[in-house]
């Protein structure tokens, strides 16, 4: 089963036509919307990968709504227009927009820029994974060290002798060294 994709846009013949083009290519389309008010609260529910939302609708429009869903979700968004200028494209991209296409939709055109957008989605992602992985590493060093300098003023190691120290304590009790390291802080903290 490929993506999750909401569509959203106040006219129905447009909702329809491009929910037919994508289970056609097996999407899976999980839900639609005929406002950016009711795109926020679909999109909450629904999670999907992909929305795919007009910009001129009532109650709330698909550049505000984009903002907001990005703000509380990580799916991509395209955004369809009547009408491409420079003014819209800065909007949509403040609001984190992935692409926009220019109505009317053809399949040729569409399906494309859905597969764009997905594969976006997915590398920013990546992204993200990384960047939590490095922060958790720069946490645990952070803490390896605060260690090692307690063991410095405590015991008069010196920095080489501290880290093997913690080393060592890690390797005889099975335990990593940002816990030994925590082990440590704590002893100092109580």
């Amino acid at each position: 089963m490929k993506d999750r994709v909401m569509v959203v846009d106040d006219e129905p013949i447009t909702r329809l036509d491009i929910k037919e083009m994508l289970e056609e290519r097996g999407y899976n389309l999980v839900g639609e919307a005929k406002n950016g008010e009711e795109a926020i609260e679909k999109a909450k529910h629904l999670a999907p990968n992909l929305i795919i939302m007009d910009i001129k609708m009532p109650i709330l429009d698909g550049v505000k709504a984009s903002s907001i869903i990005k703000k509380q979700s990580d799916c991509a968004i395209l955004l369809l227009t009547a009408y491409s200028d420079q003014e819209l494209t800065i909007k949509a991209k403040k609001a984190g927009v992935t692409g926009y296409l220019v109505k009317p939709v053809k399949e040729r055109e569409l399906i494309p820029a859905v597969e764009i957008a997905l594969s976006q989605r997915k590398k920013e992602l990546e992204l993200f994974r990384k960047i939590a992985l490095l922060e958790e590493k720069i946490e645990h060093r952070k803490k390896i060290e605060k260690a090692k300098g307690i063991l410095m003023k405590v015991e008069g190691y010196s920095e080489e002798e501290a880290y093997r120290k913690l080393q060592k304590k890690s390797m005889e009790t099975h335990v990593s060294m940002v816990k030994i390291a925590e082990q440590v802080i704590g002893k100092v903290n109580k």
